[in-house]
């Protein structure tokens, strides 16, 4: 099938070899060499490309790479000088019938080609308020200043009127004087400079003067960002317990969609890895073949295999932070999935997936993330040592599942606030067991297949180190016996009663 033209500039990383969901399971006819891919920014979806050789290949990734390393490197002066052939390229493409005129639904295709995820309705307004004349189609000028419109920010311009008066042109000083009103220590001469390195009109450049384009040139490049830039690396001392810091998280991390019936895949694994997260979410369920998967459970979601997961975990785990990552498990399977999860955690982590406590620690003490860098953390059930019941028997529907079910009935109200049908969920009754009330589920259909996971499989057991999961037994009582090792997941309703309850 022919390929629509992509932008170099919508790249965001190249990969050999068969290191894409889509390779993996489709690629096998191509020799891993010969193959690799194009991850897109934002929603787009991968480009899994086989080339004719290995040489080949080669050329393209190498290729590739450079480009997007010159592109990364230009400024913005010379970013906006390729801006017209690159602009002209694309109305060239979105214009389908090649009559040198563009429908509304060209339009729209434009935007899609360059990224921009506009609503619809904003879209049509813009369009009908160039479309001077009134035949639904933009053309010369008319597109001109759709694209111009698109690139407008009216409050910077409201800014700009405000520091430099009724000759629309930013004097040194007056530019001086914005950056102190931001809290700049700044100069005369490190005014000067940043005209020097944002103005575009060379003569308002030689002169020390700042047009509006300069201006919003500033503002919204790397030195105009209100985040500190040194904050962009990590600056925080990284060597106190792990329990004194925010962790980025991520829930039900396999969905690429909606968690009714979107798509589940590895890639959503690789995206949040590589955005930053350090938690990840493992819905693992009873598969196949004995084979673990993972998916939405109760739902129309697609399923993929746990030992996918963990090898695209293995691979990207590392690549954008050294810190640790917790593999979050919430476990529906019996105890020989459960002992093939812990197999494969071992077999495709080797060392990165920590099994004991880190030595010279006190194992009921949490280590810092400098200590555990480059490390795999398992979240999960522990049993107890030593084994005070056979298996570990727990409560099938223990507290951290009543958790998870207060989550689904949130979910739900949402979506029924979204929707005019009502999702009825199975009957429940409340009982109350030997140490707090638990719901059970009045034979729902899945509870077949969880078979006997009500049971903790020693070797899964023996892999969670220092975040066990554990009922929240309250505020009080966790704030009189601090167990640094042990976590519990609630729902924000819980929290907030929580709170309320605490005072």
């Amino acid at each position: 099938a022919r390929v629509p033209a992509v932008s170099v500039m919508h790249i965001e990383a190249v990969r050999e070899g068969r290191q894409s969901e889509g390779l993996r399971k489709h690629g096998a006819a191509f020799p891993e060499r010969h193959c690799f891919t194009l991850v897109f920014k934002g929603k787009r979806k991968n480009l899994d490309l086989a080339a004719r050789g290995e040489e080949d290949a080669h050329h393209w990734v190498q290729g590739l790479t450079k480009l997007m390393g010159r592109l990364q490197a230009m400024s913005q002066p010379e970013k906006l000088d390729q801006y017209p052939f690159w602009i002209h390229g694309v109305l060239q493409r979105a214009d389908r019938n090649k009559d040198n005129k563009m429908s509304f639904r060209e339009v729209k295709s434009m935007l899609r080609m360059i990224n921009i995820d506009m609503d619809d309705v904003y879209a049509y307004k813009l369009f009908k308020e160039c479309d001077r004349s009134g035949d639904e189609r933009l053309e010369g000028r008319e597109v001109e200043e759709f694209c111009r419109r698109l690139l407008r920010r009216p409050e910077l311009e409201e800014l700009f009127g405000r520091y430099s008066g009724e000759d629309h042109v930013l004097s040194a000083e007056e530019l001086r004087d914005f950056l102190r009103d931001q809290g700049e220590d700044a100069s005369l001469c490190q005014a000067r400079a940043v005209i020097r390195t944002y103005e575009l009109n060379e003569k308002a450049r030689q002169q020390d003067l700042m047009m509006l384009d300069g201006f919003m040139m500033y503002l919204l490049s790397a030195a105009g960002d209100i985040l500190n830039q040194e904050h962009t690396k990590v600056h925080q001392d990284m060597s106190q317990p792990l329990c004194h810091y925010f962790i980025s998280s991520s829930h039900n991390t396999y969905l690429t969609h909606n968690q009714i019936g979107g798509t589940s895949s590895t890639e959503a694994y690789v995206r949040a890895l590589m955005a930053g997260c350090r938690c990840v979410e493992l819905d693992c369920w009873e598969g196949s073949d004995g084979e673990p998967i993972v998916y939405h459970g109760h739902t129309l979601t697609s399923k993929i295999l746990f030992r996918d997961v963990i090898e695209s975990i293995r691979d990207y785990a590392f690549k954008q932070s050294p810190y640790p990552v917790i593999l979050s498990l919430e476990n529906h399977c019996g105890l020989d999935q459960q002992a093939t999860m812990a197999r494969h955690m071992k077999a495709i982590l080797g060392d990165m997936l920590l099994t004991q406590p880190l030595e010279g620690q006190d194992p009921h003490d949490l280590p810092s993330p400098e200590q555990l860098k480059g490390k795999v953390l398992v979240k999960g059930k522990k049993l107890p040592e030593p084994w005070h019941e056979p298996q570990g028997v727990t409560s099938l529907l223990d507290h951290e599942e009543e958790e998870e079910e207060e989550e689904e009935e949130e979910e739900e109200e949402k979506l029924q606030e979204r929707s005019s049908r009502r999702v009825r969920g199975s009957p429940r009754a409340v009982v109350q067991g030997h140490h707090y009330p638990v719901r059970v589920a009045l034979t729902p259909w899945w509870f077949l297949q969880a078979k006997d996971a009500s049971q903790v499989a020693p070797e899964l057991s023996a892999v969670v180190v220092y975040c066990q999961a554990v009922p929240f037994p309250g505020l009080a009582h966790a704030l009189r016996h601090p167990r640094p090792c042990e976590m519990s997941s609630f729902s924000e309703r819980k929290a907030r009663k929580l709170i309320k309850e605490a005072g």
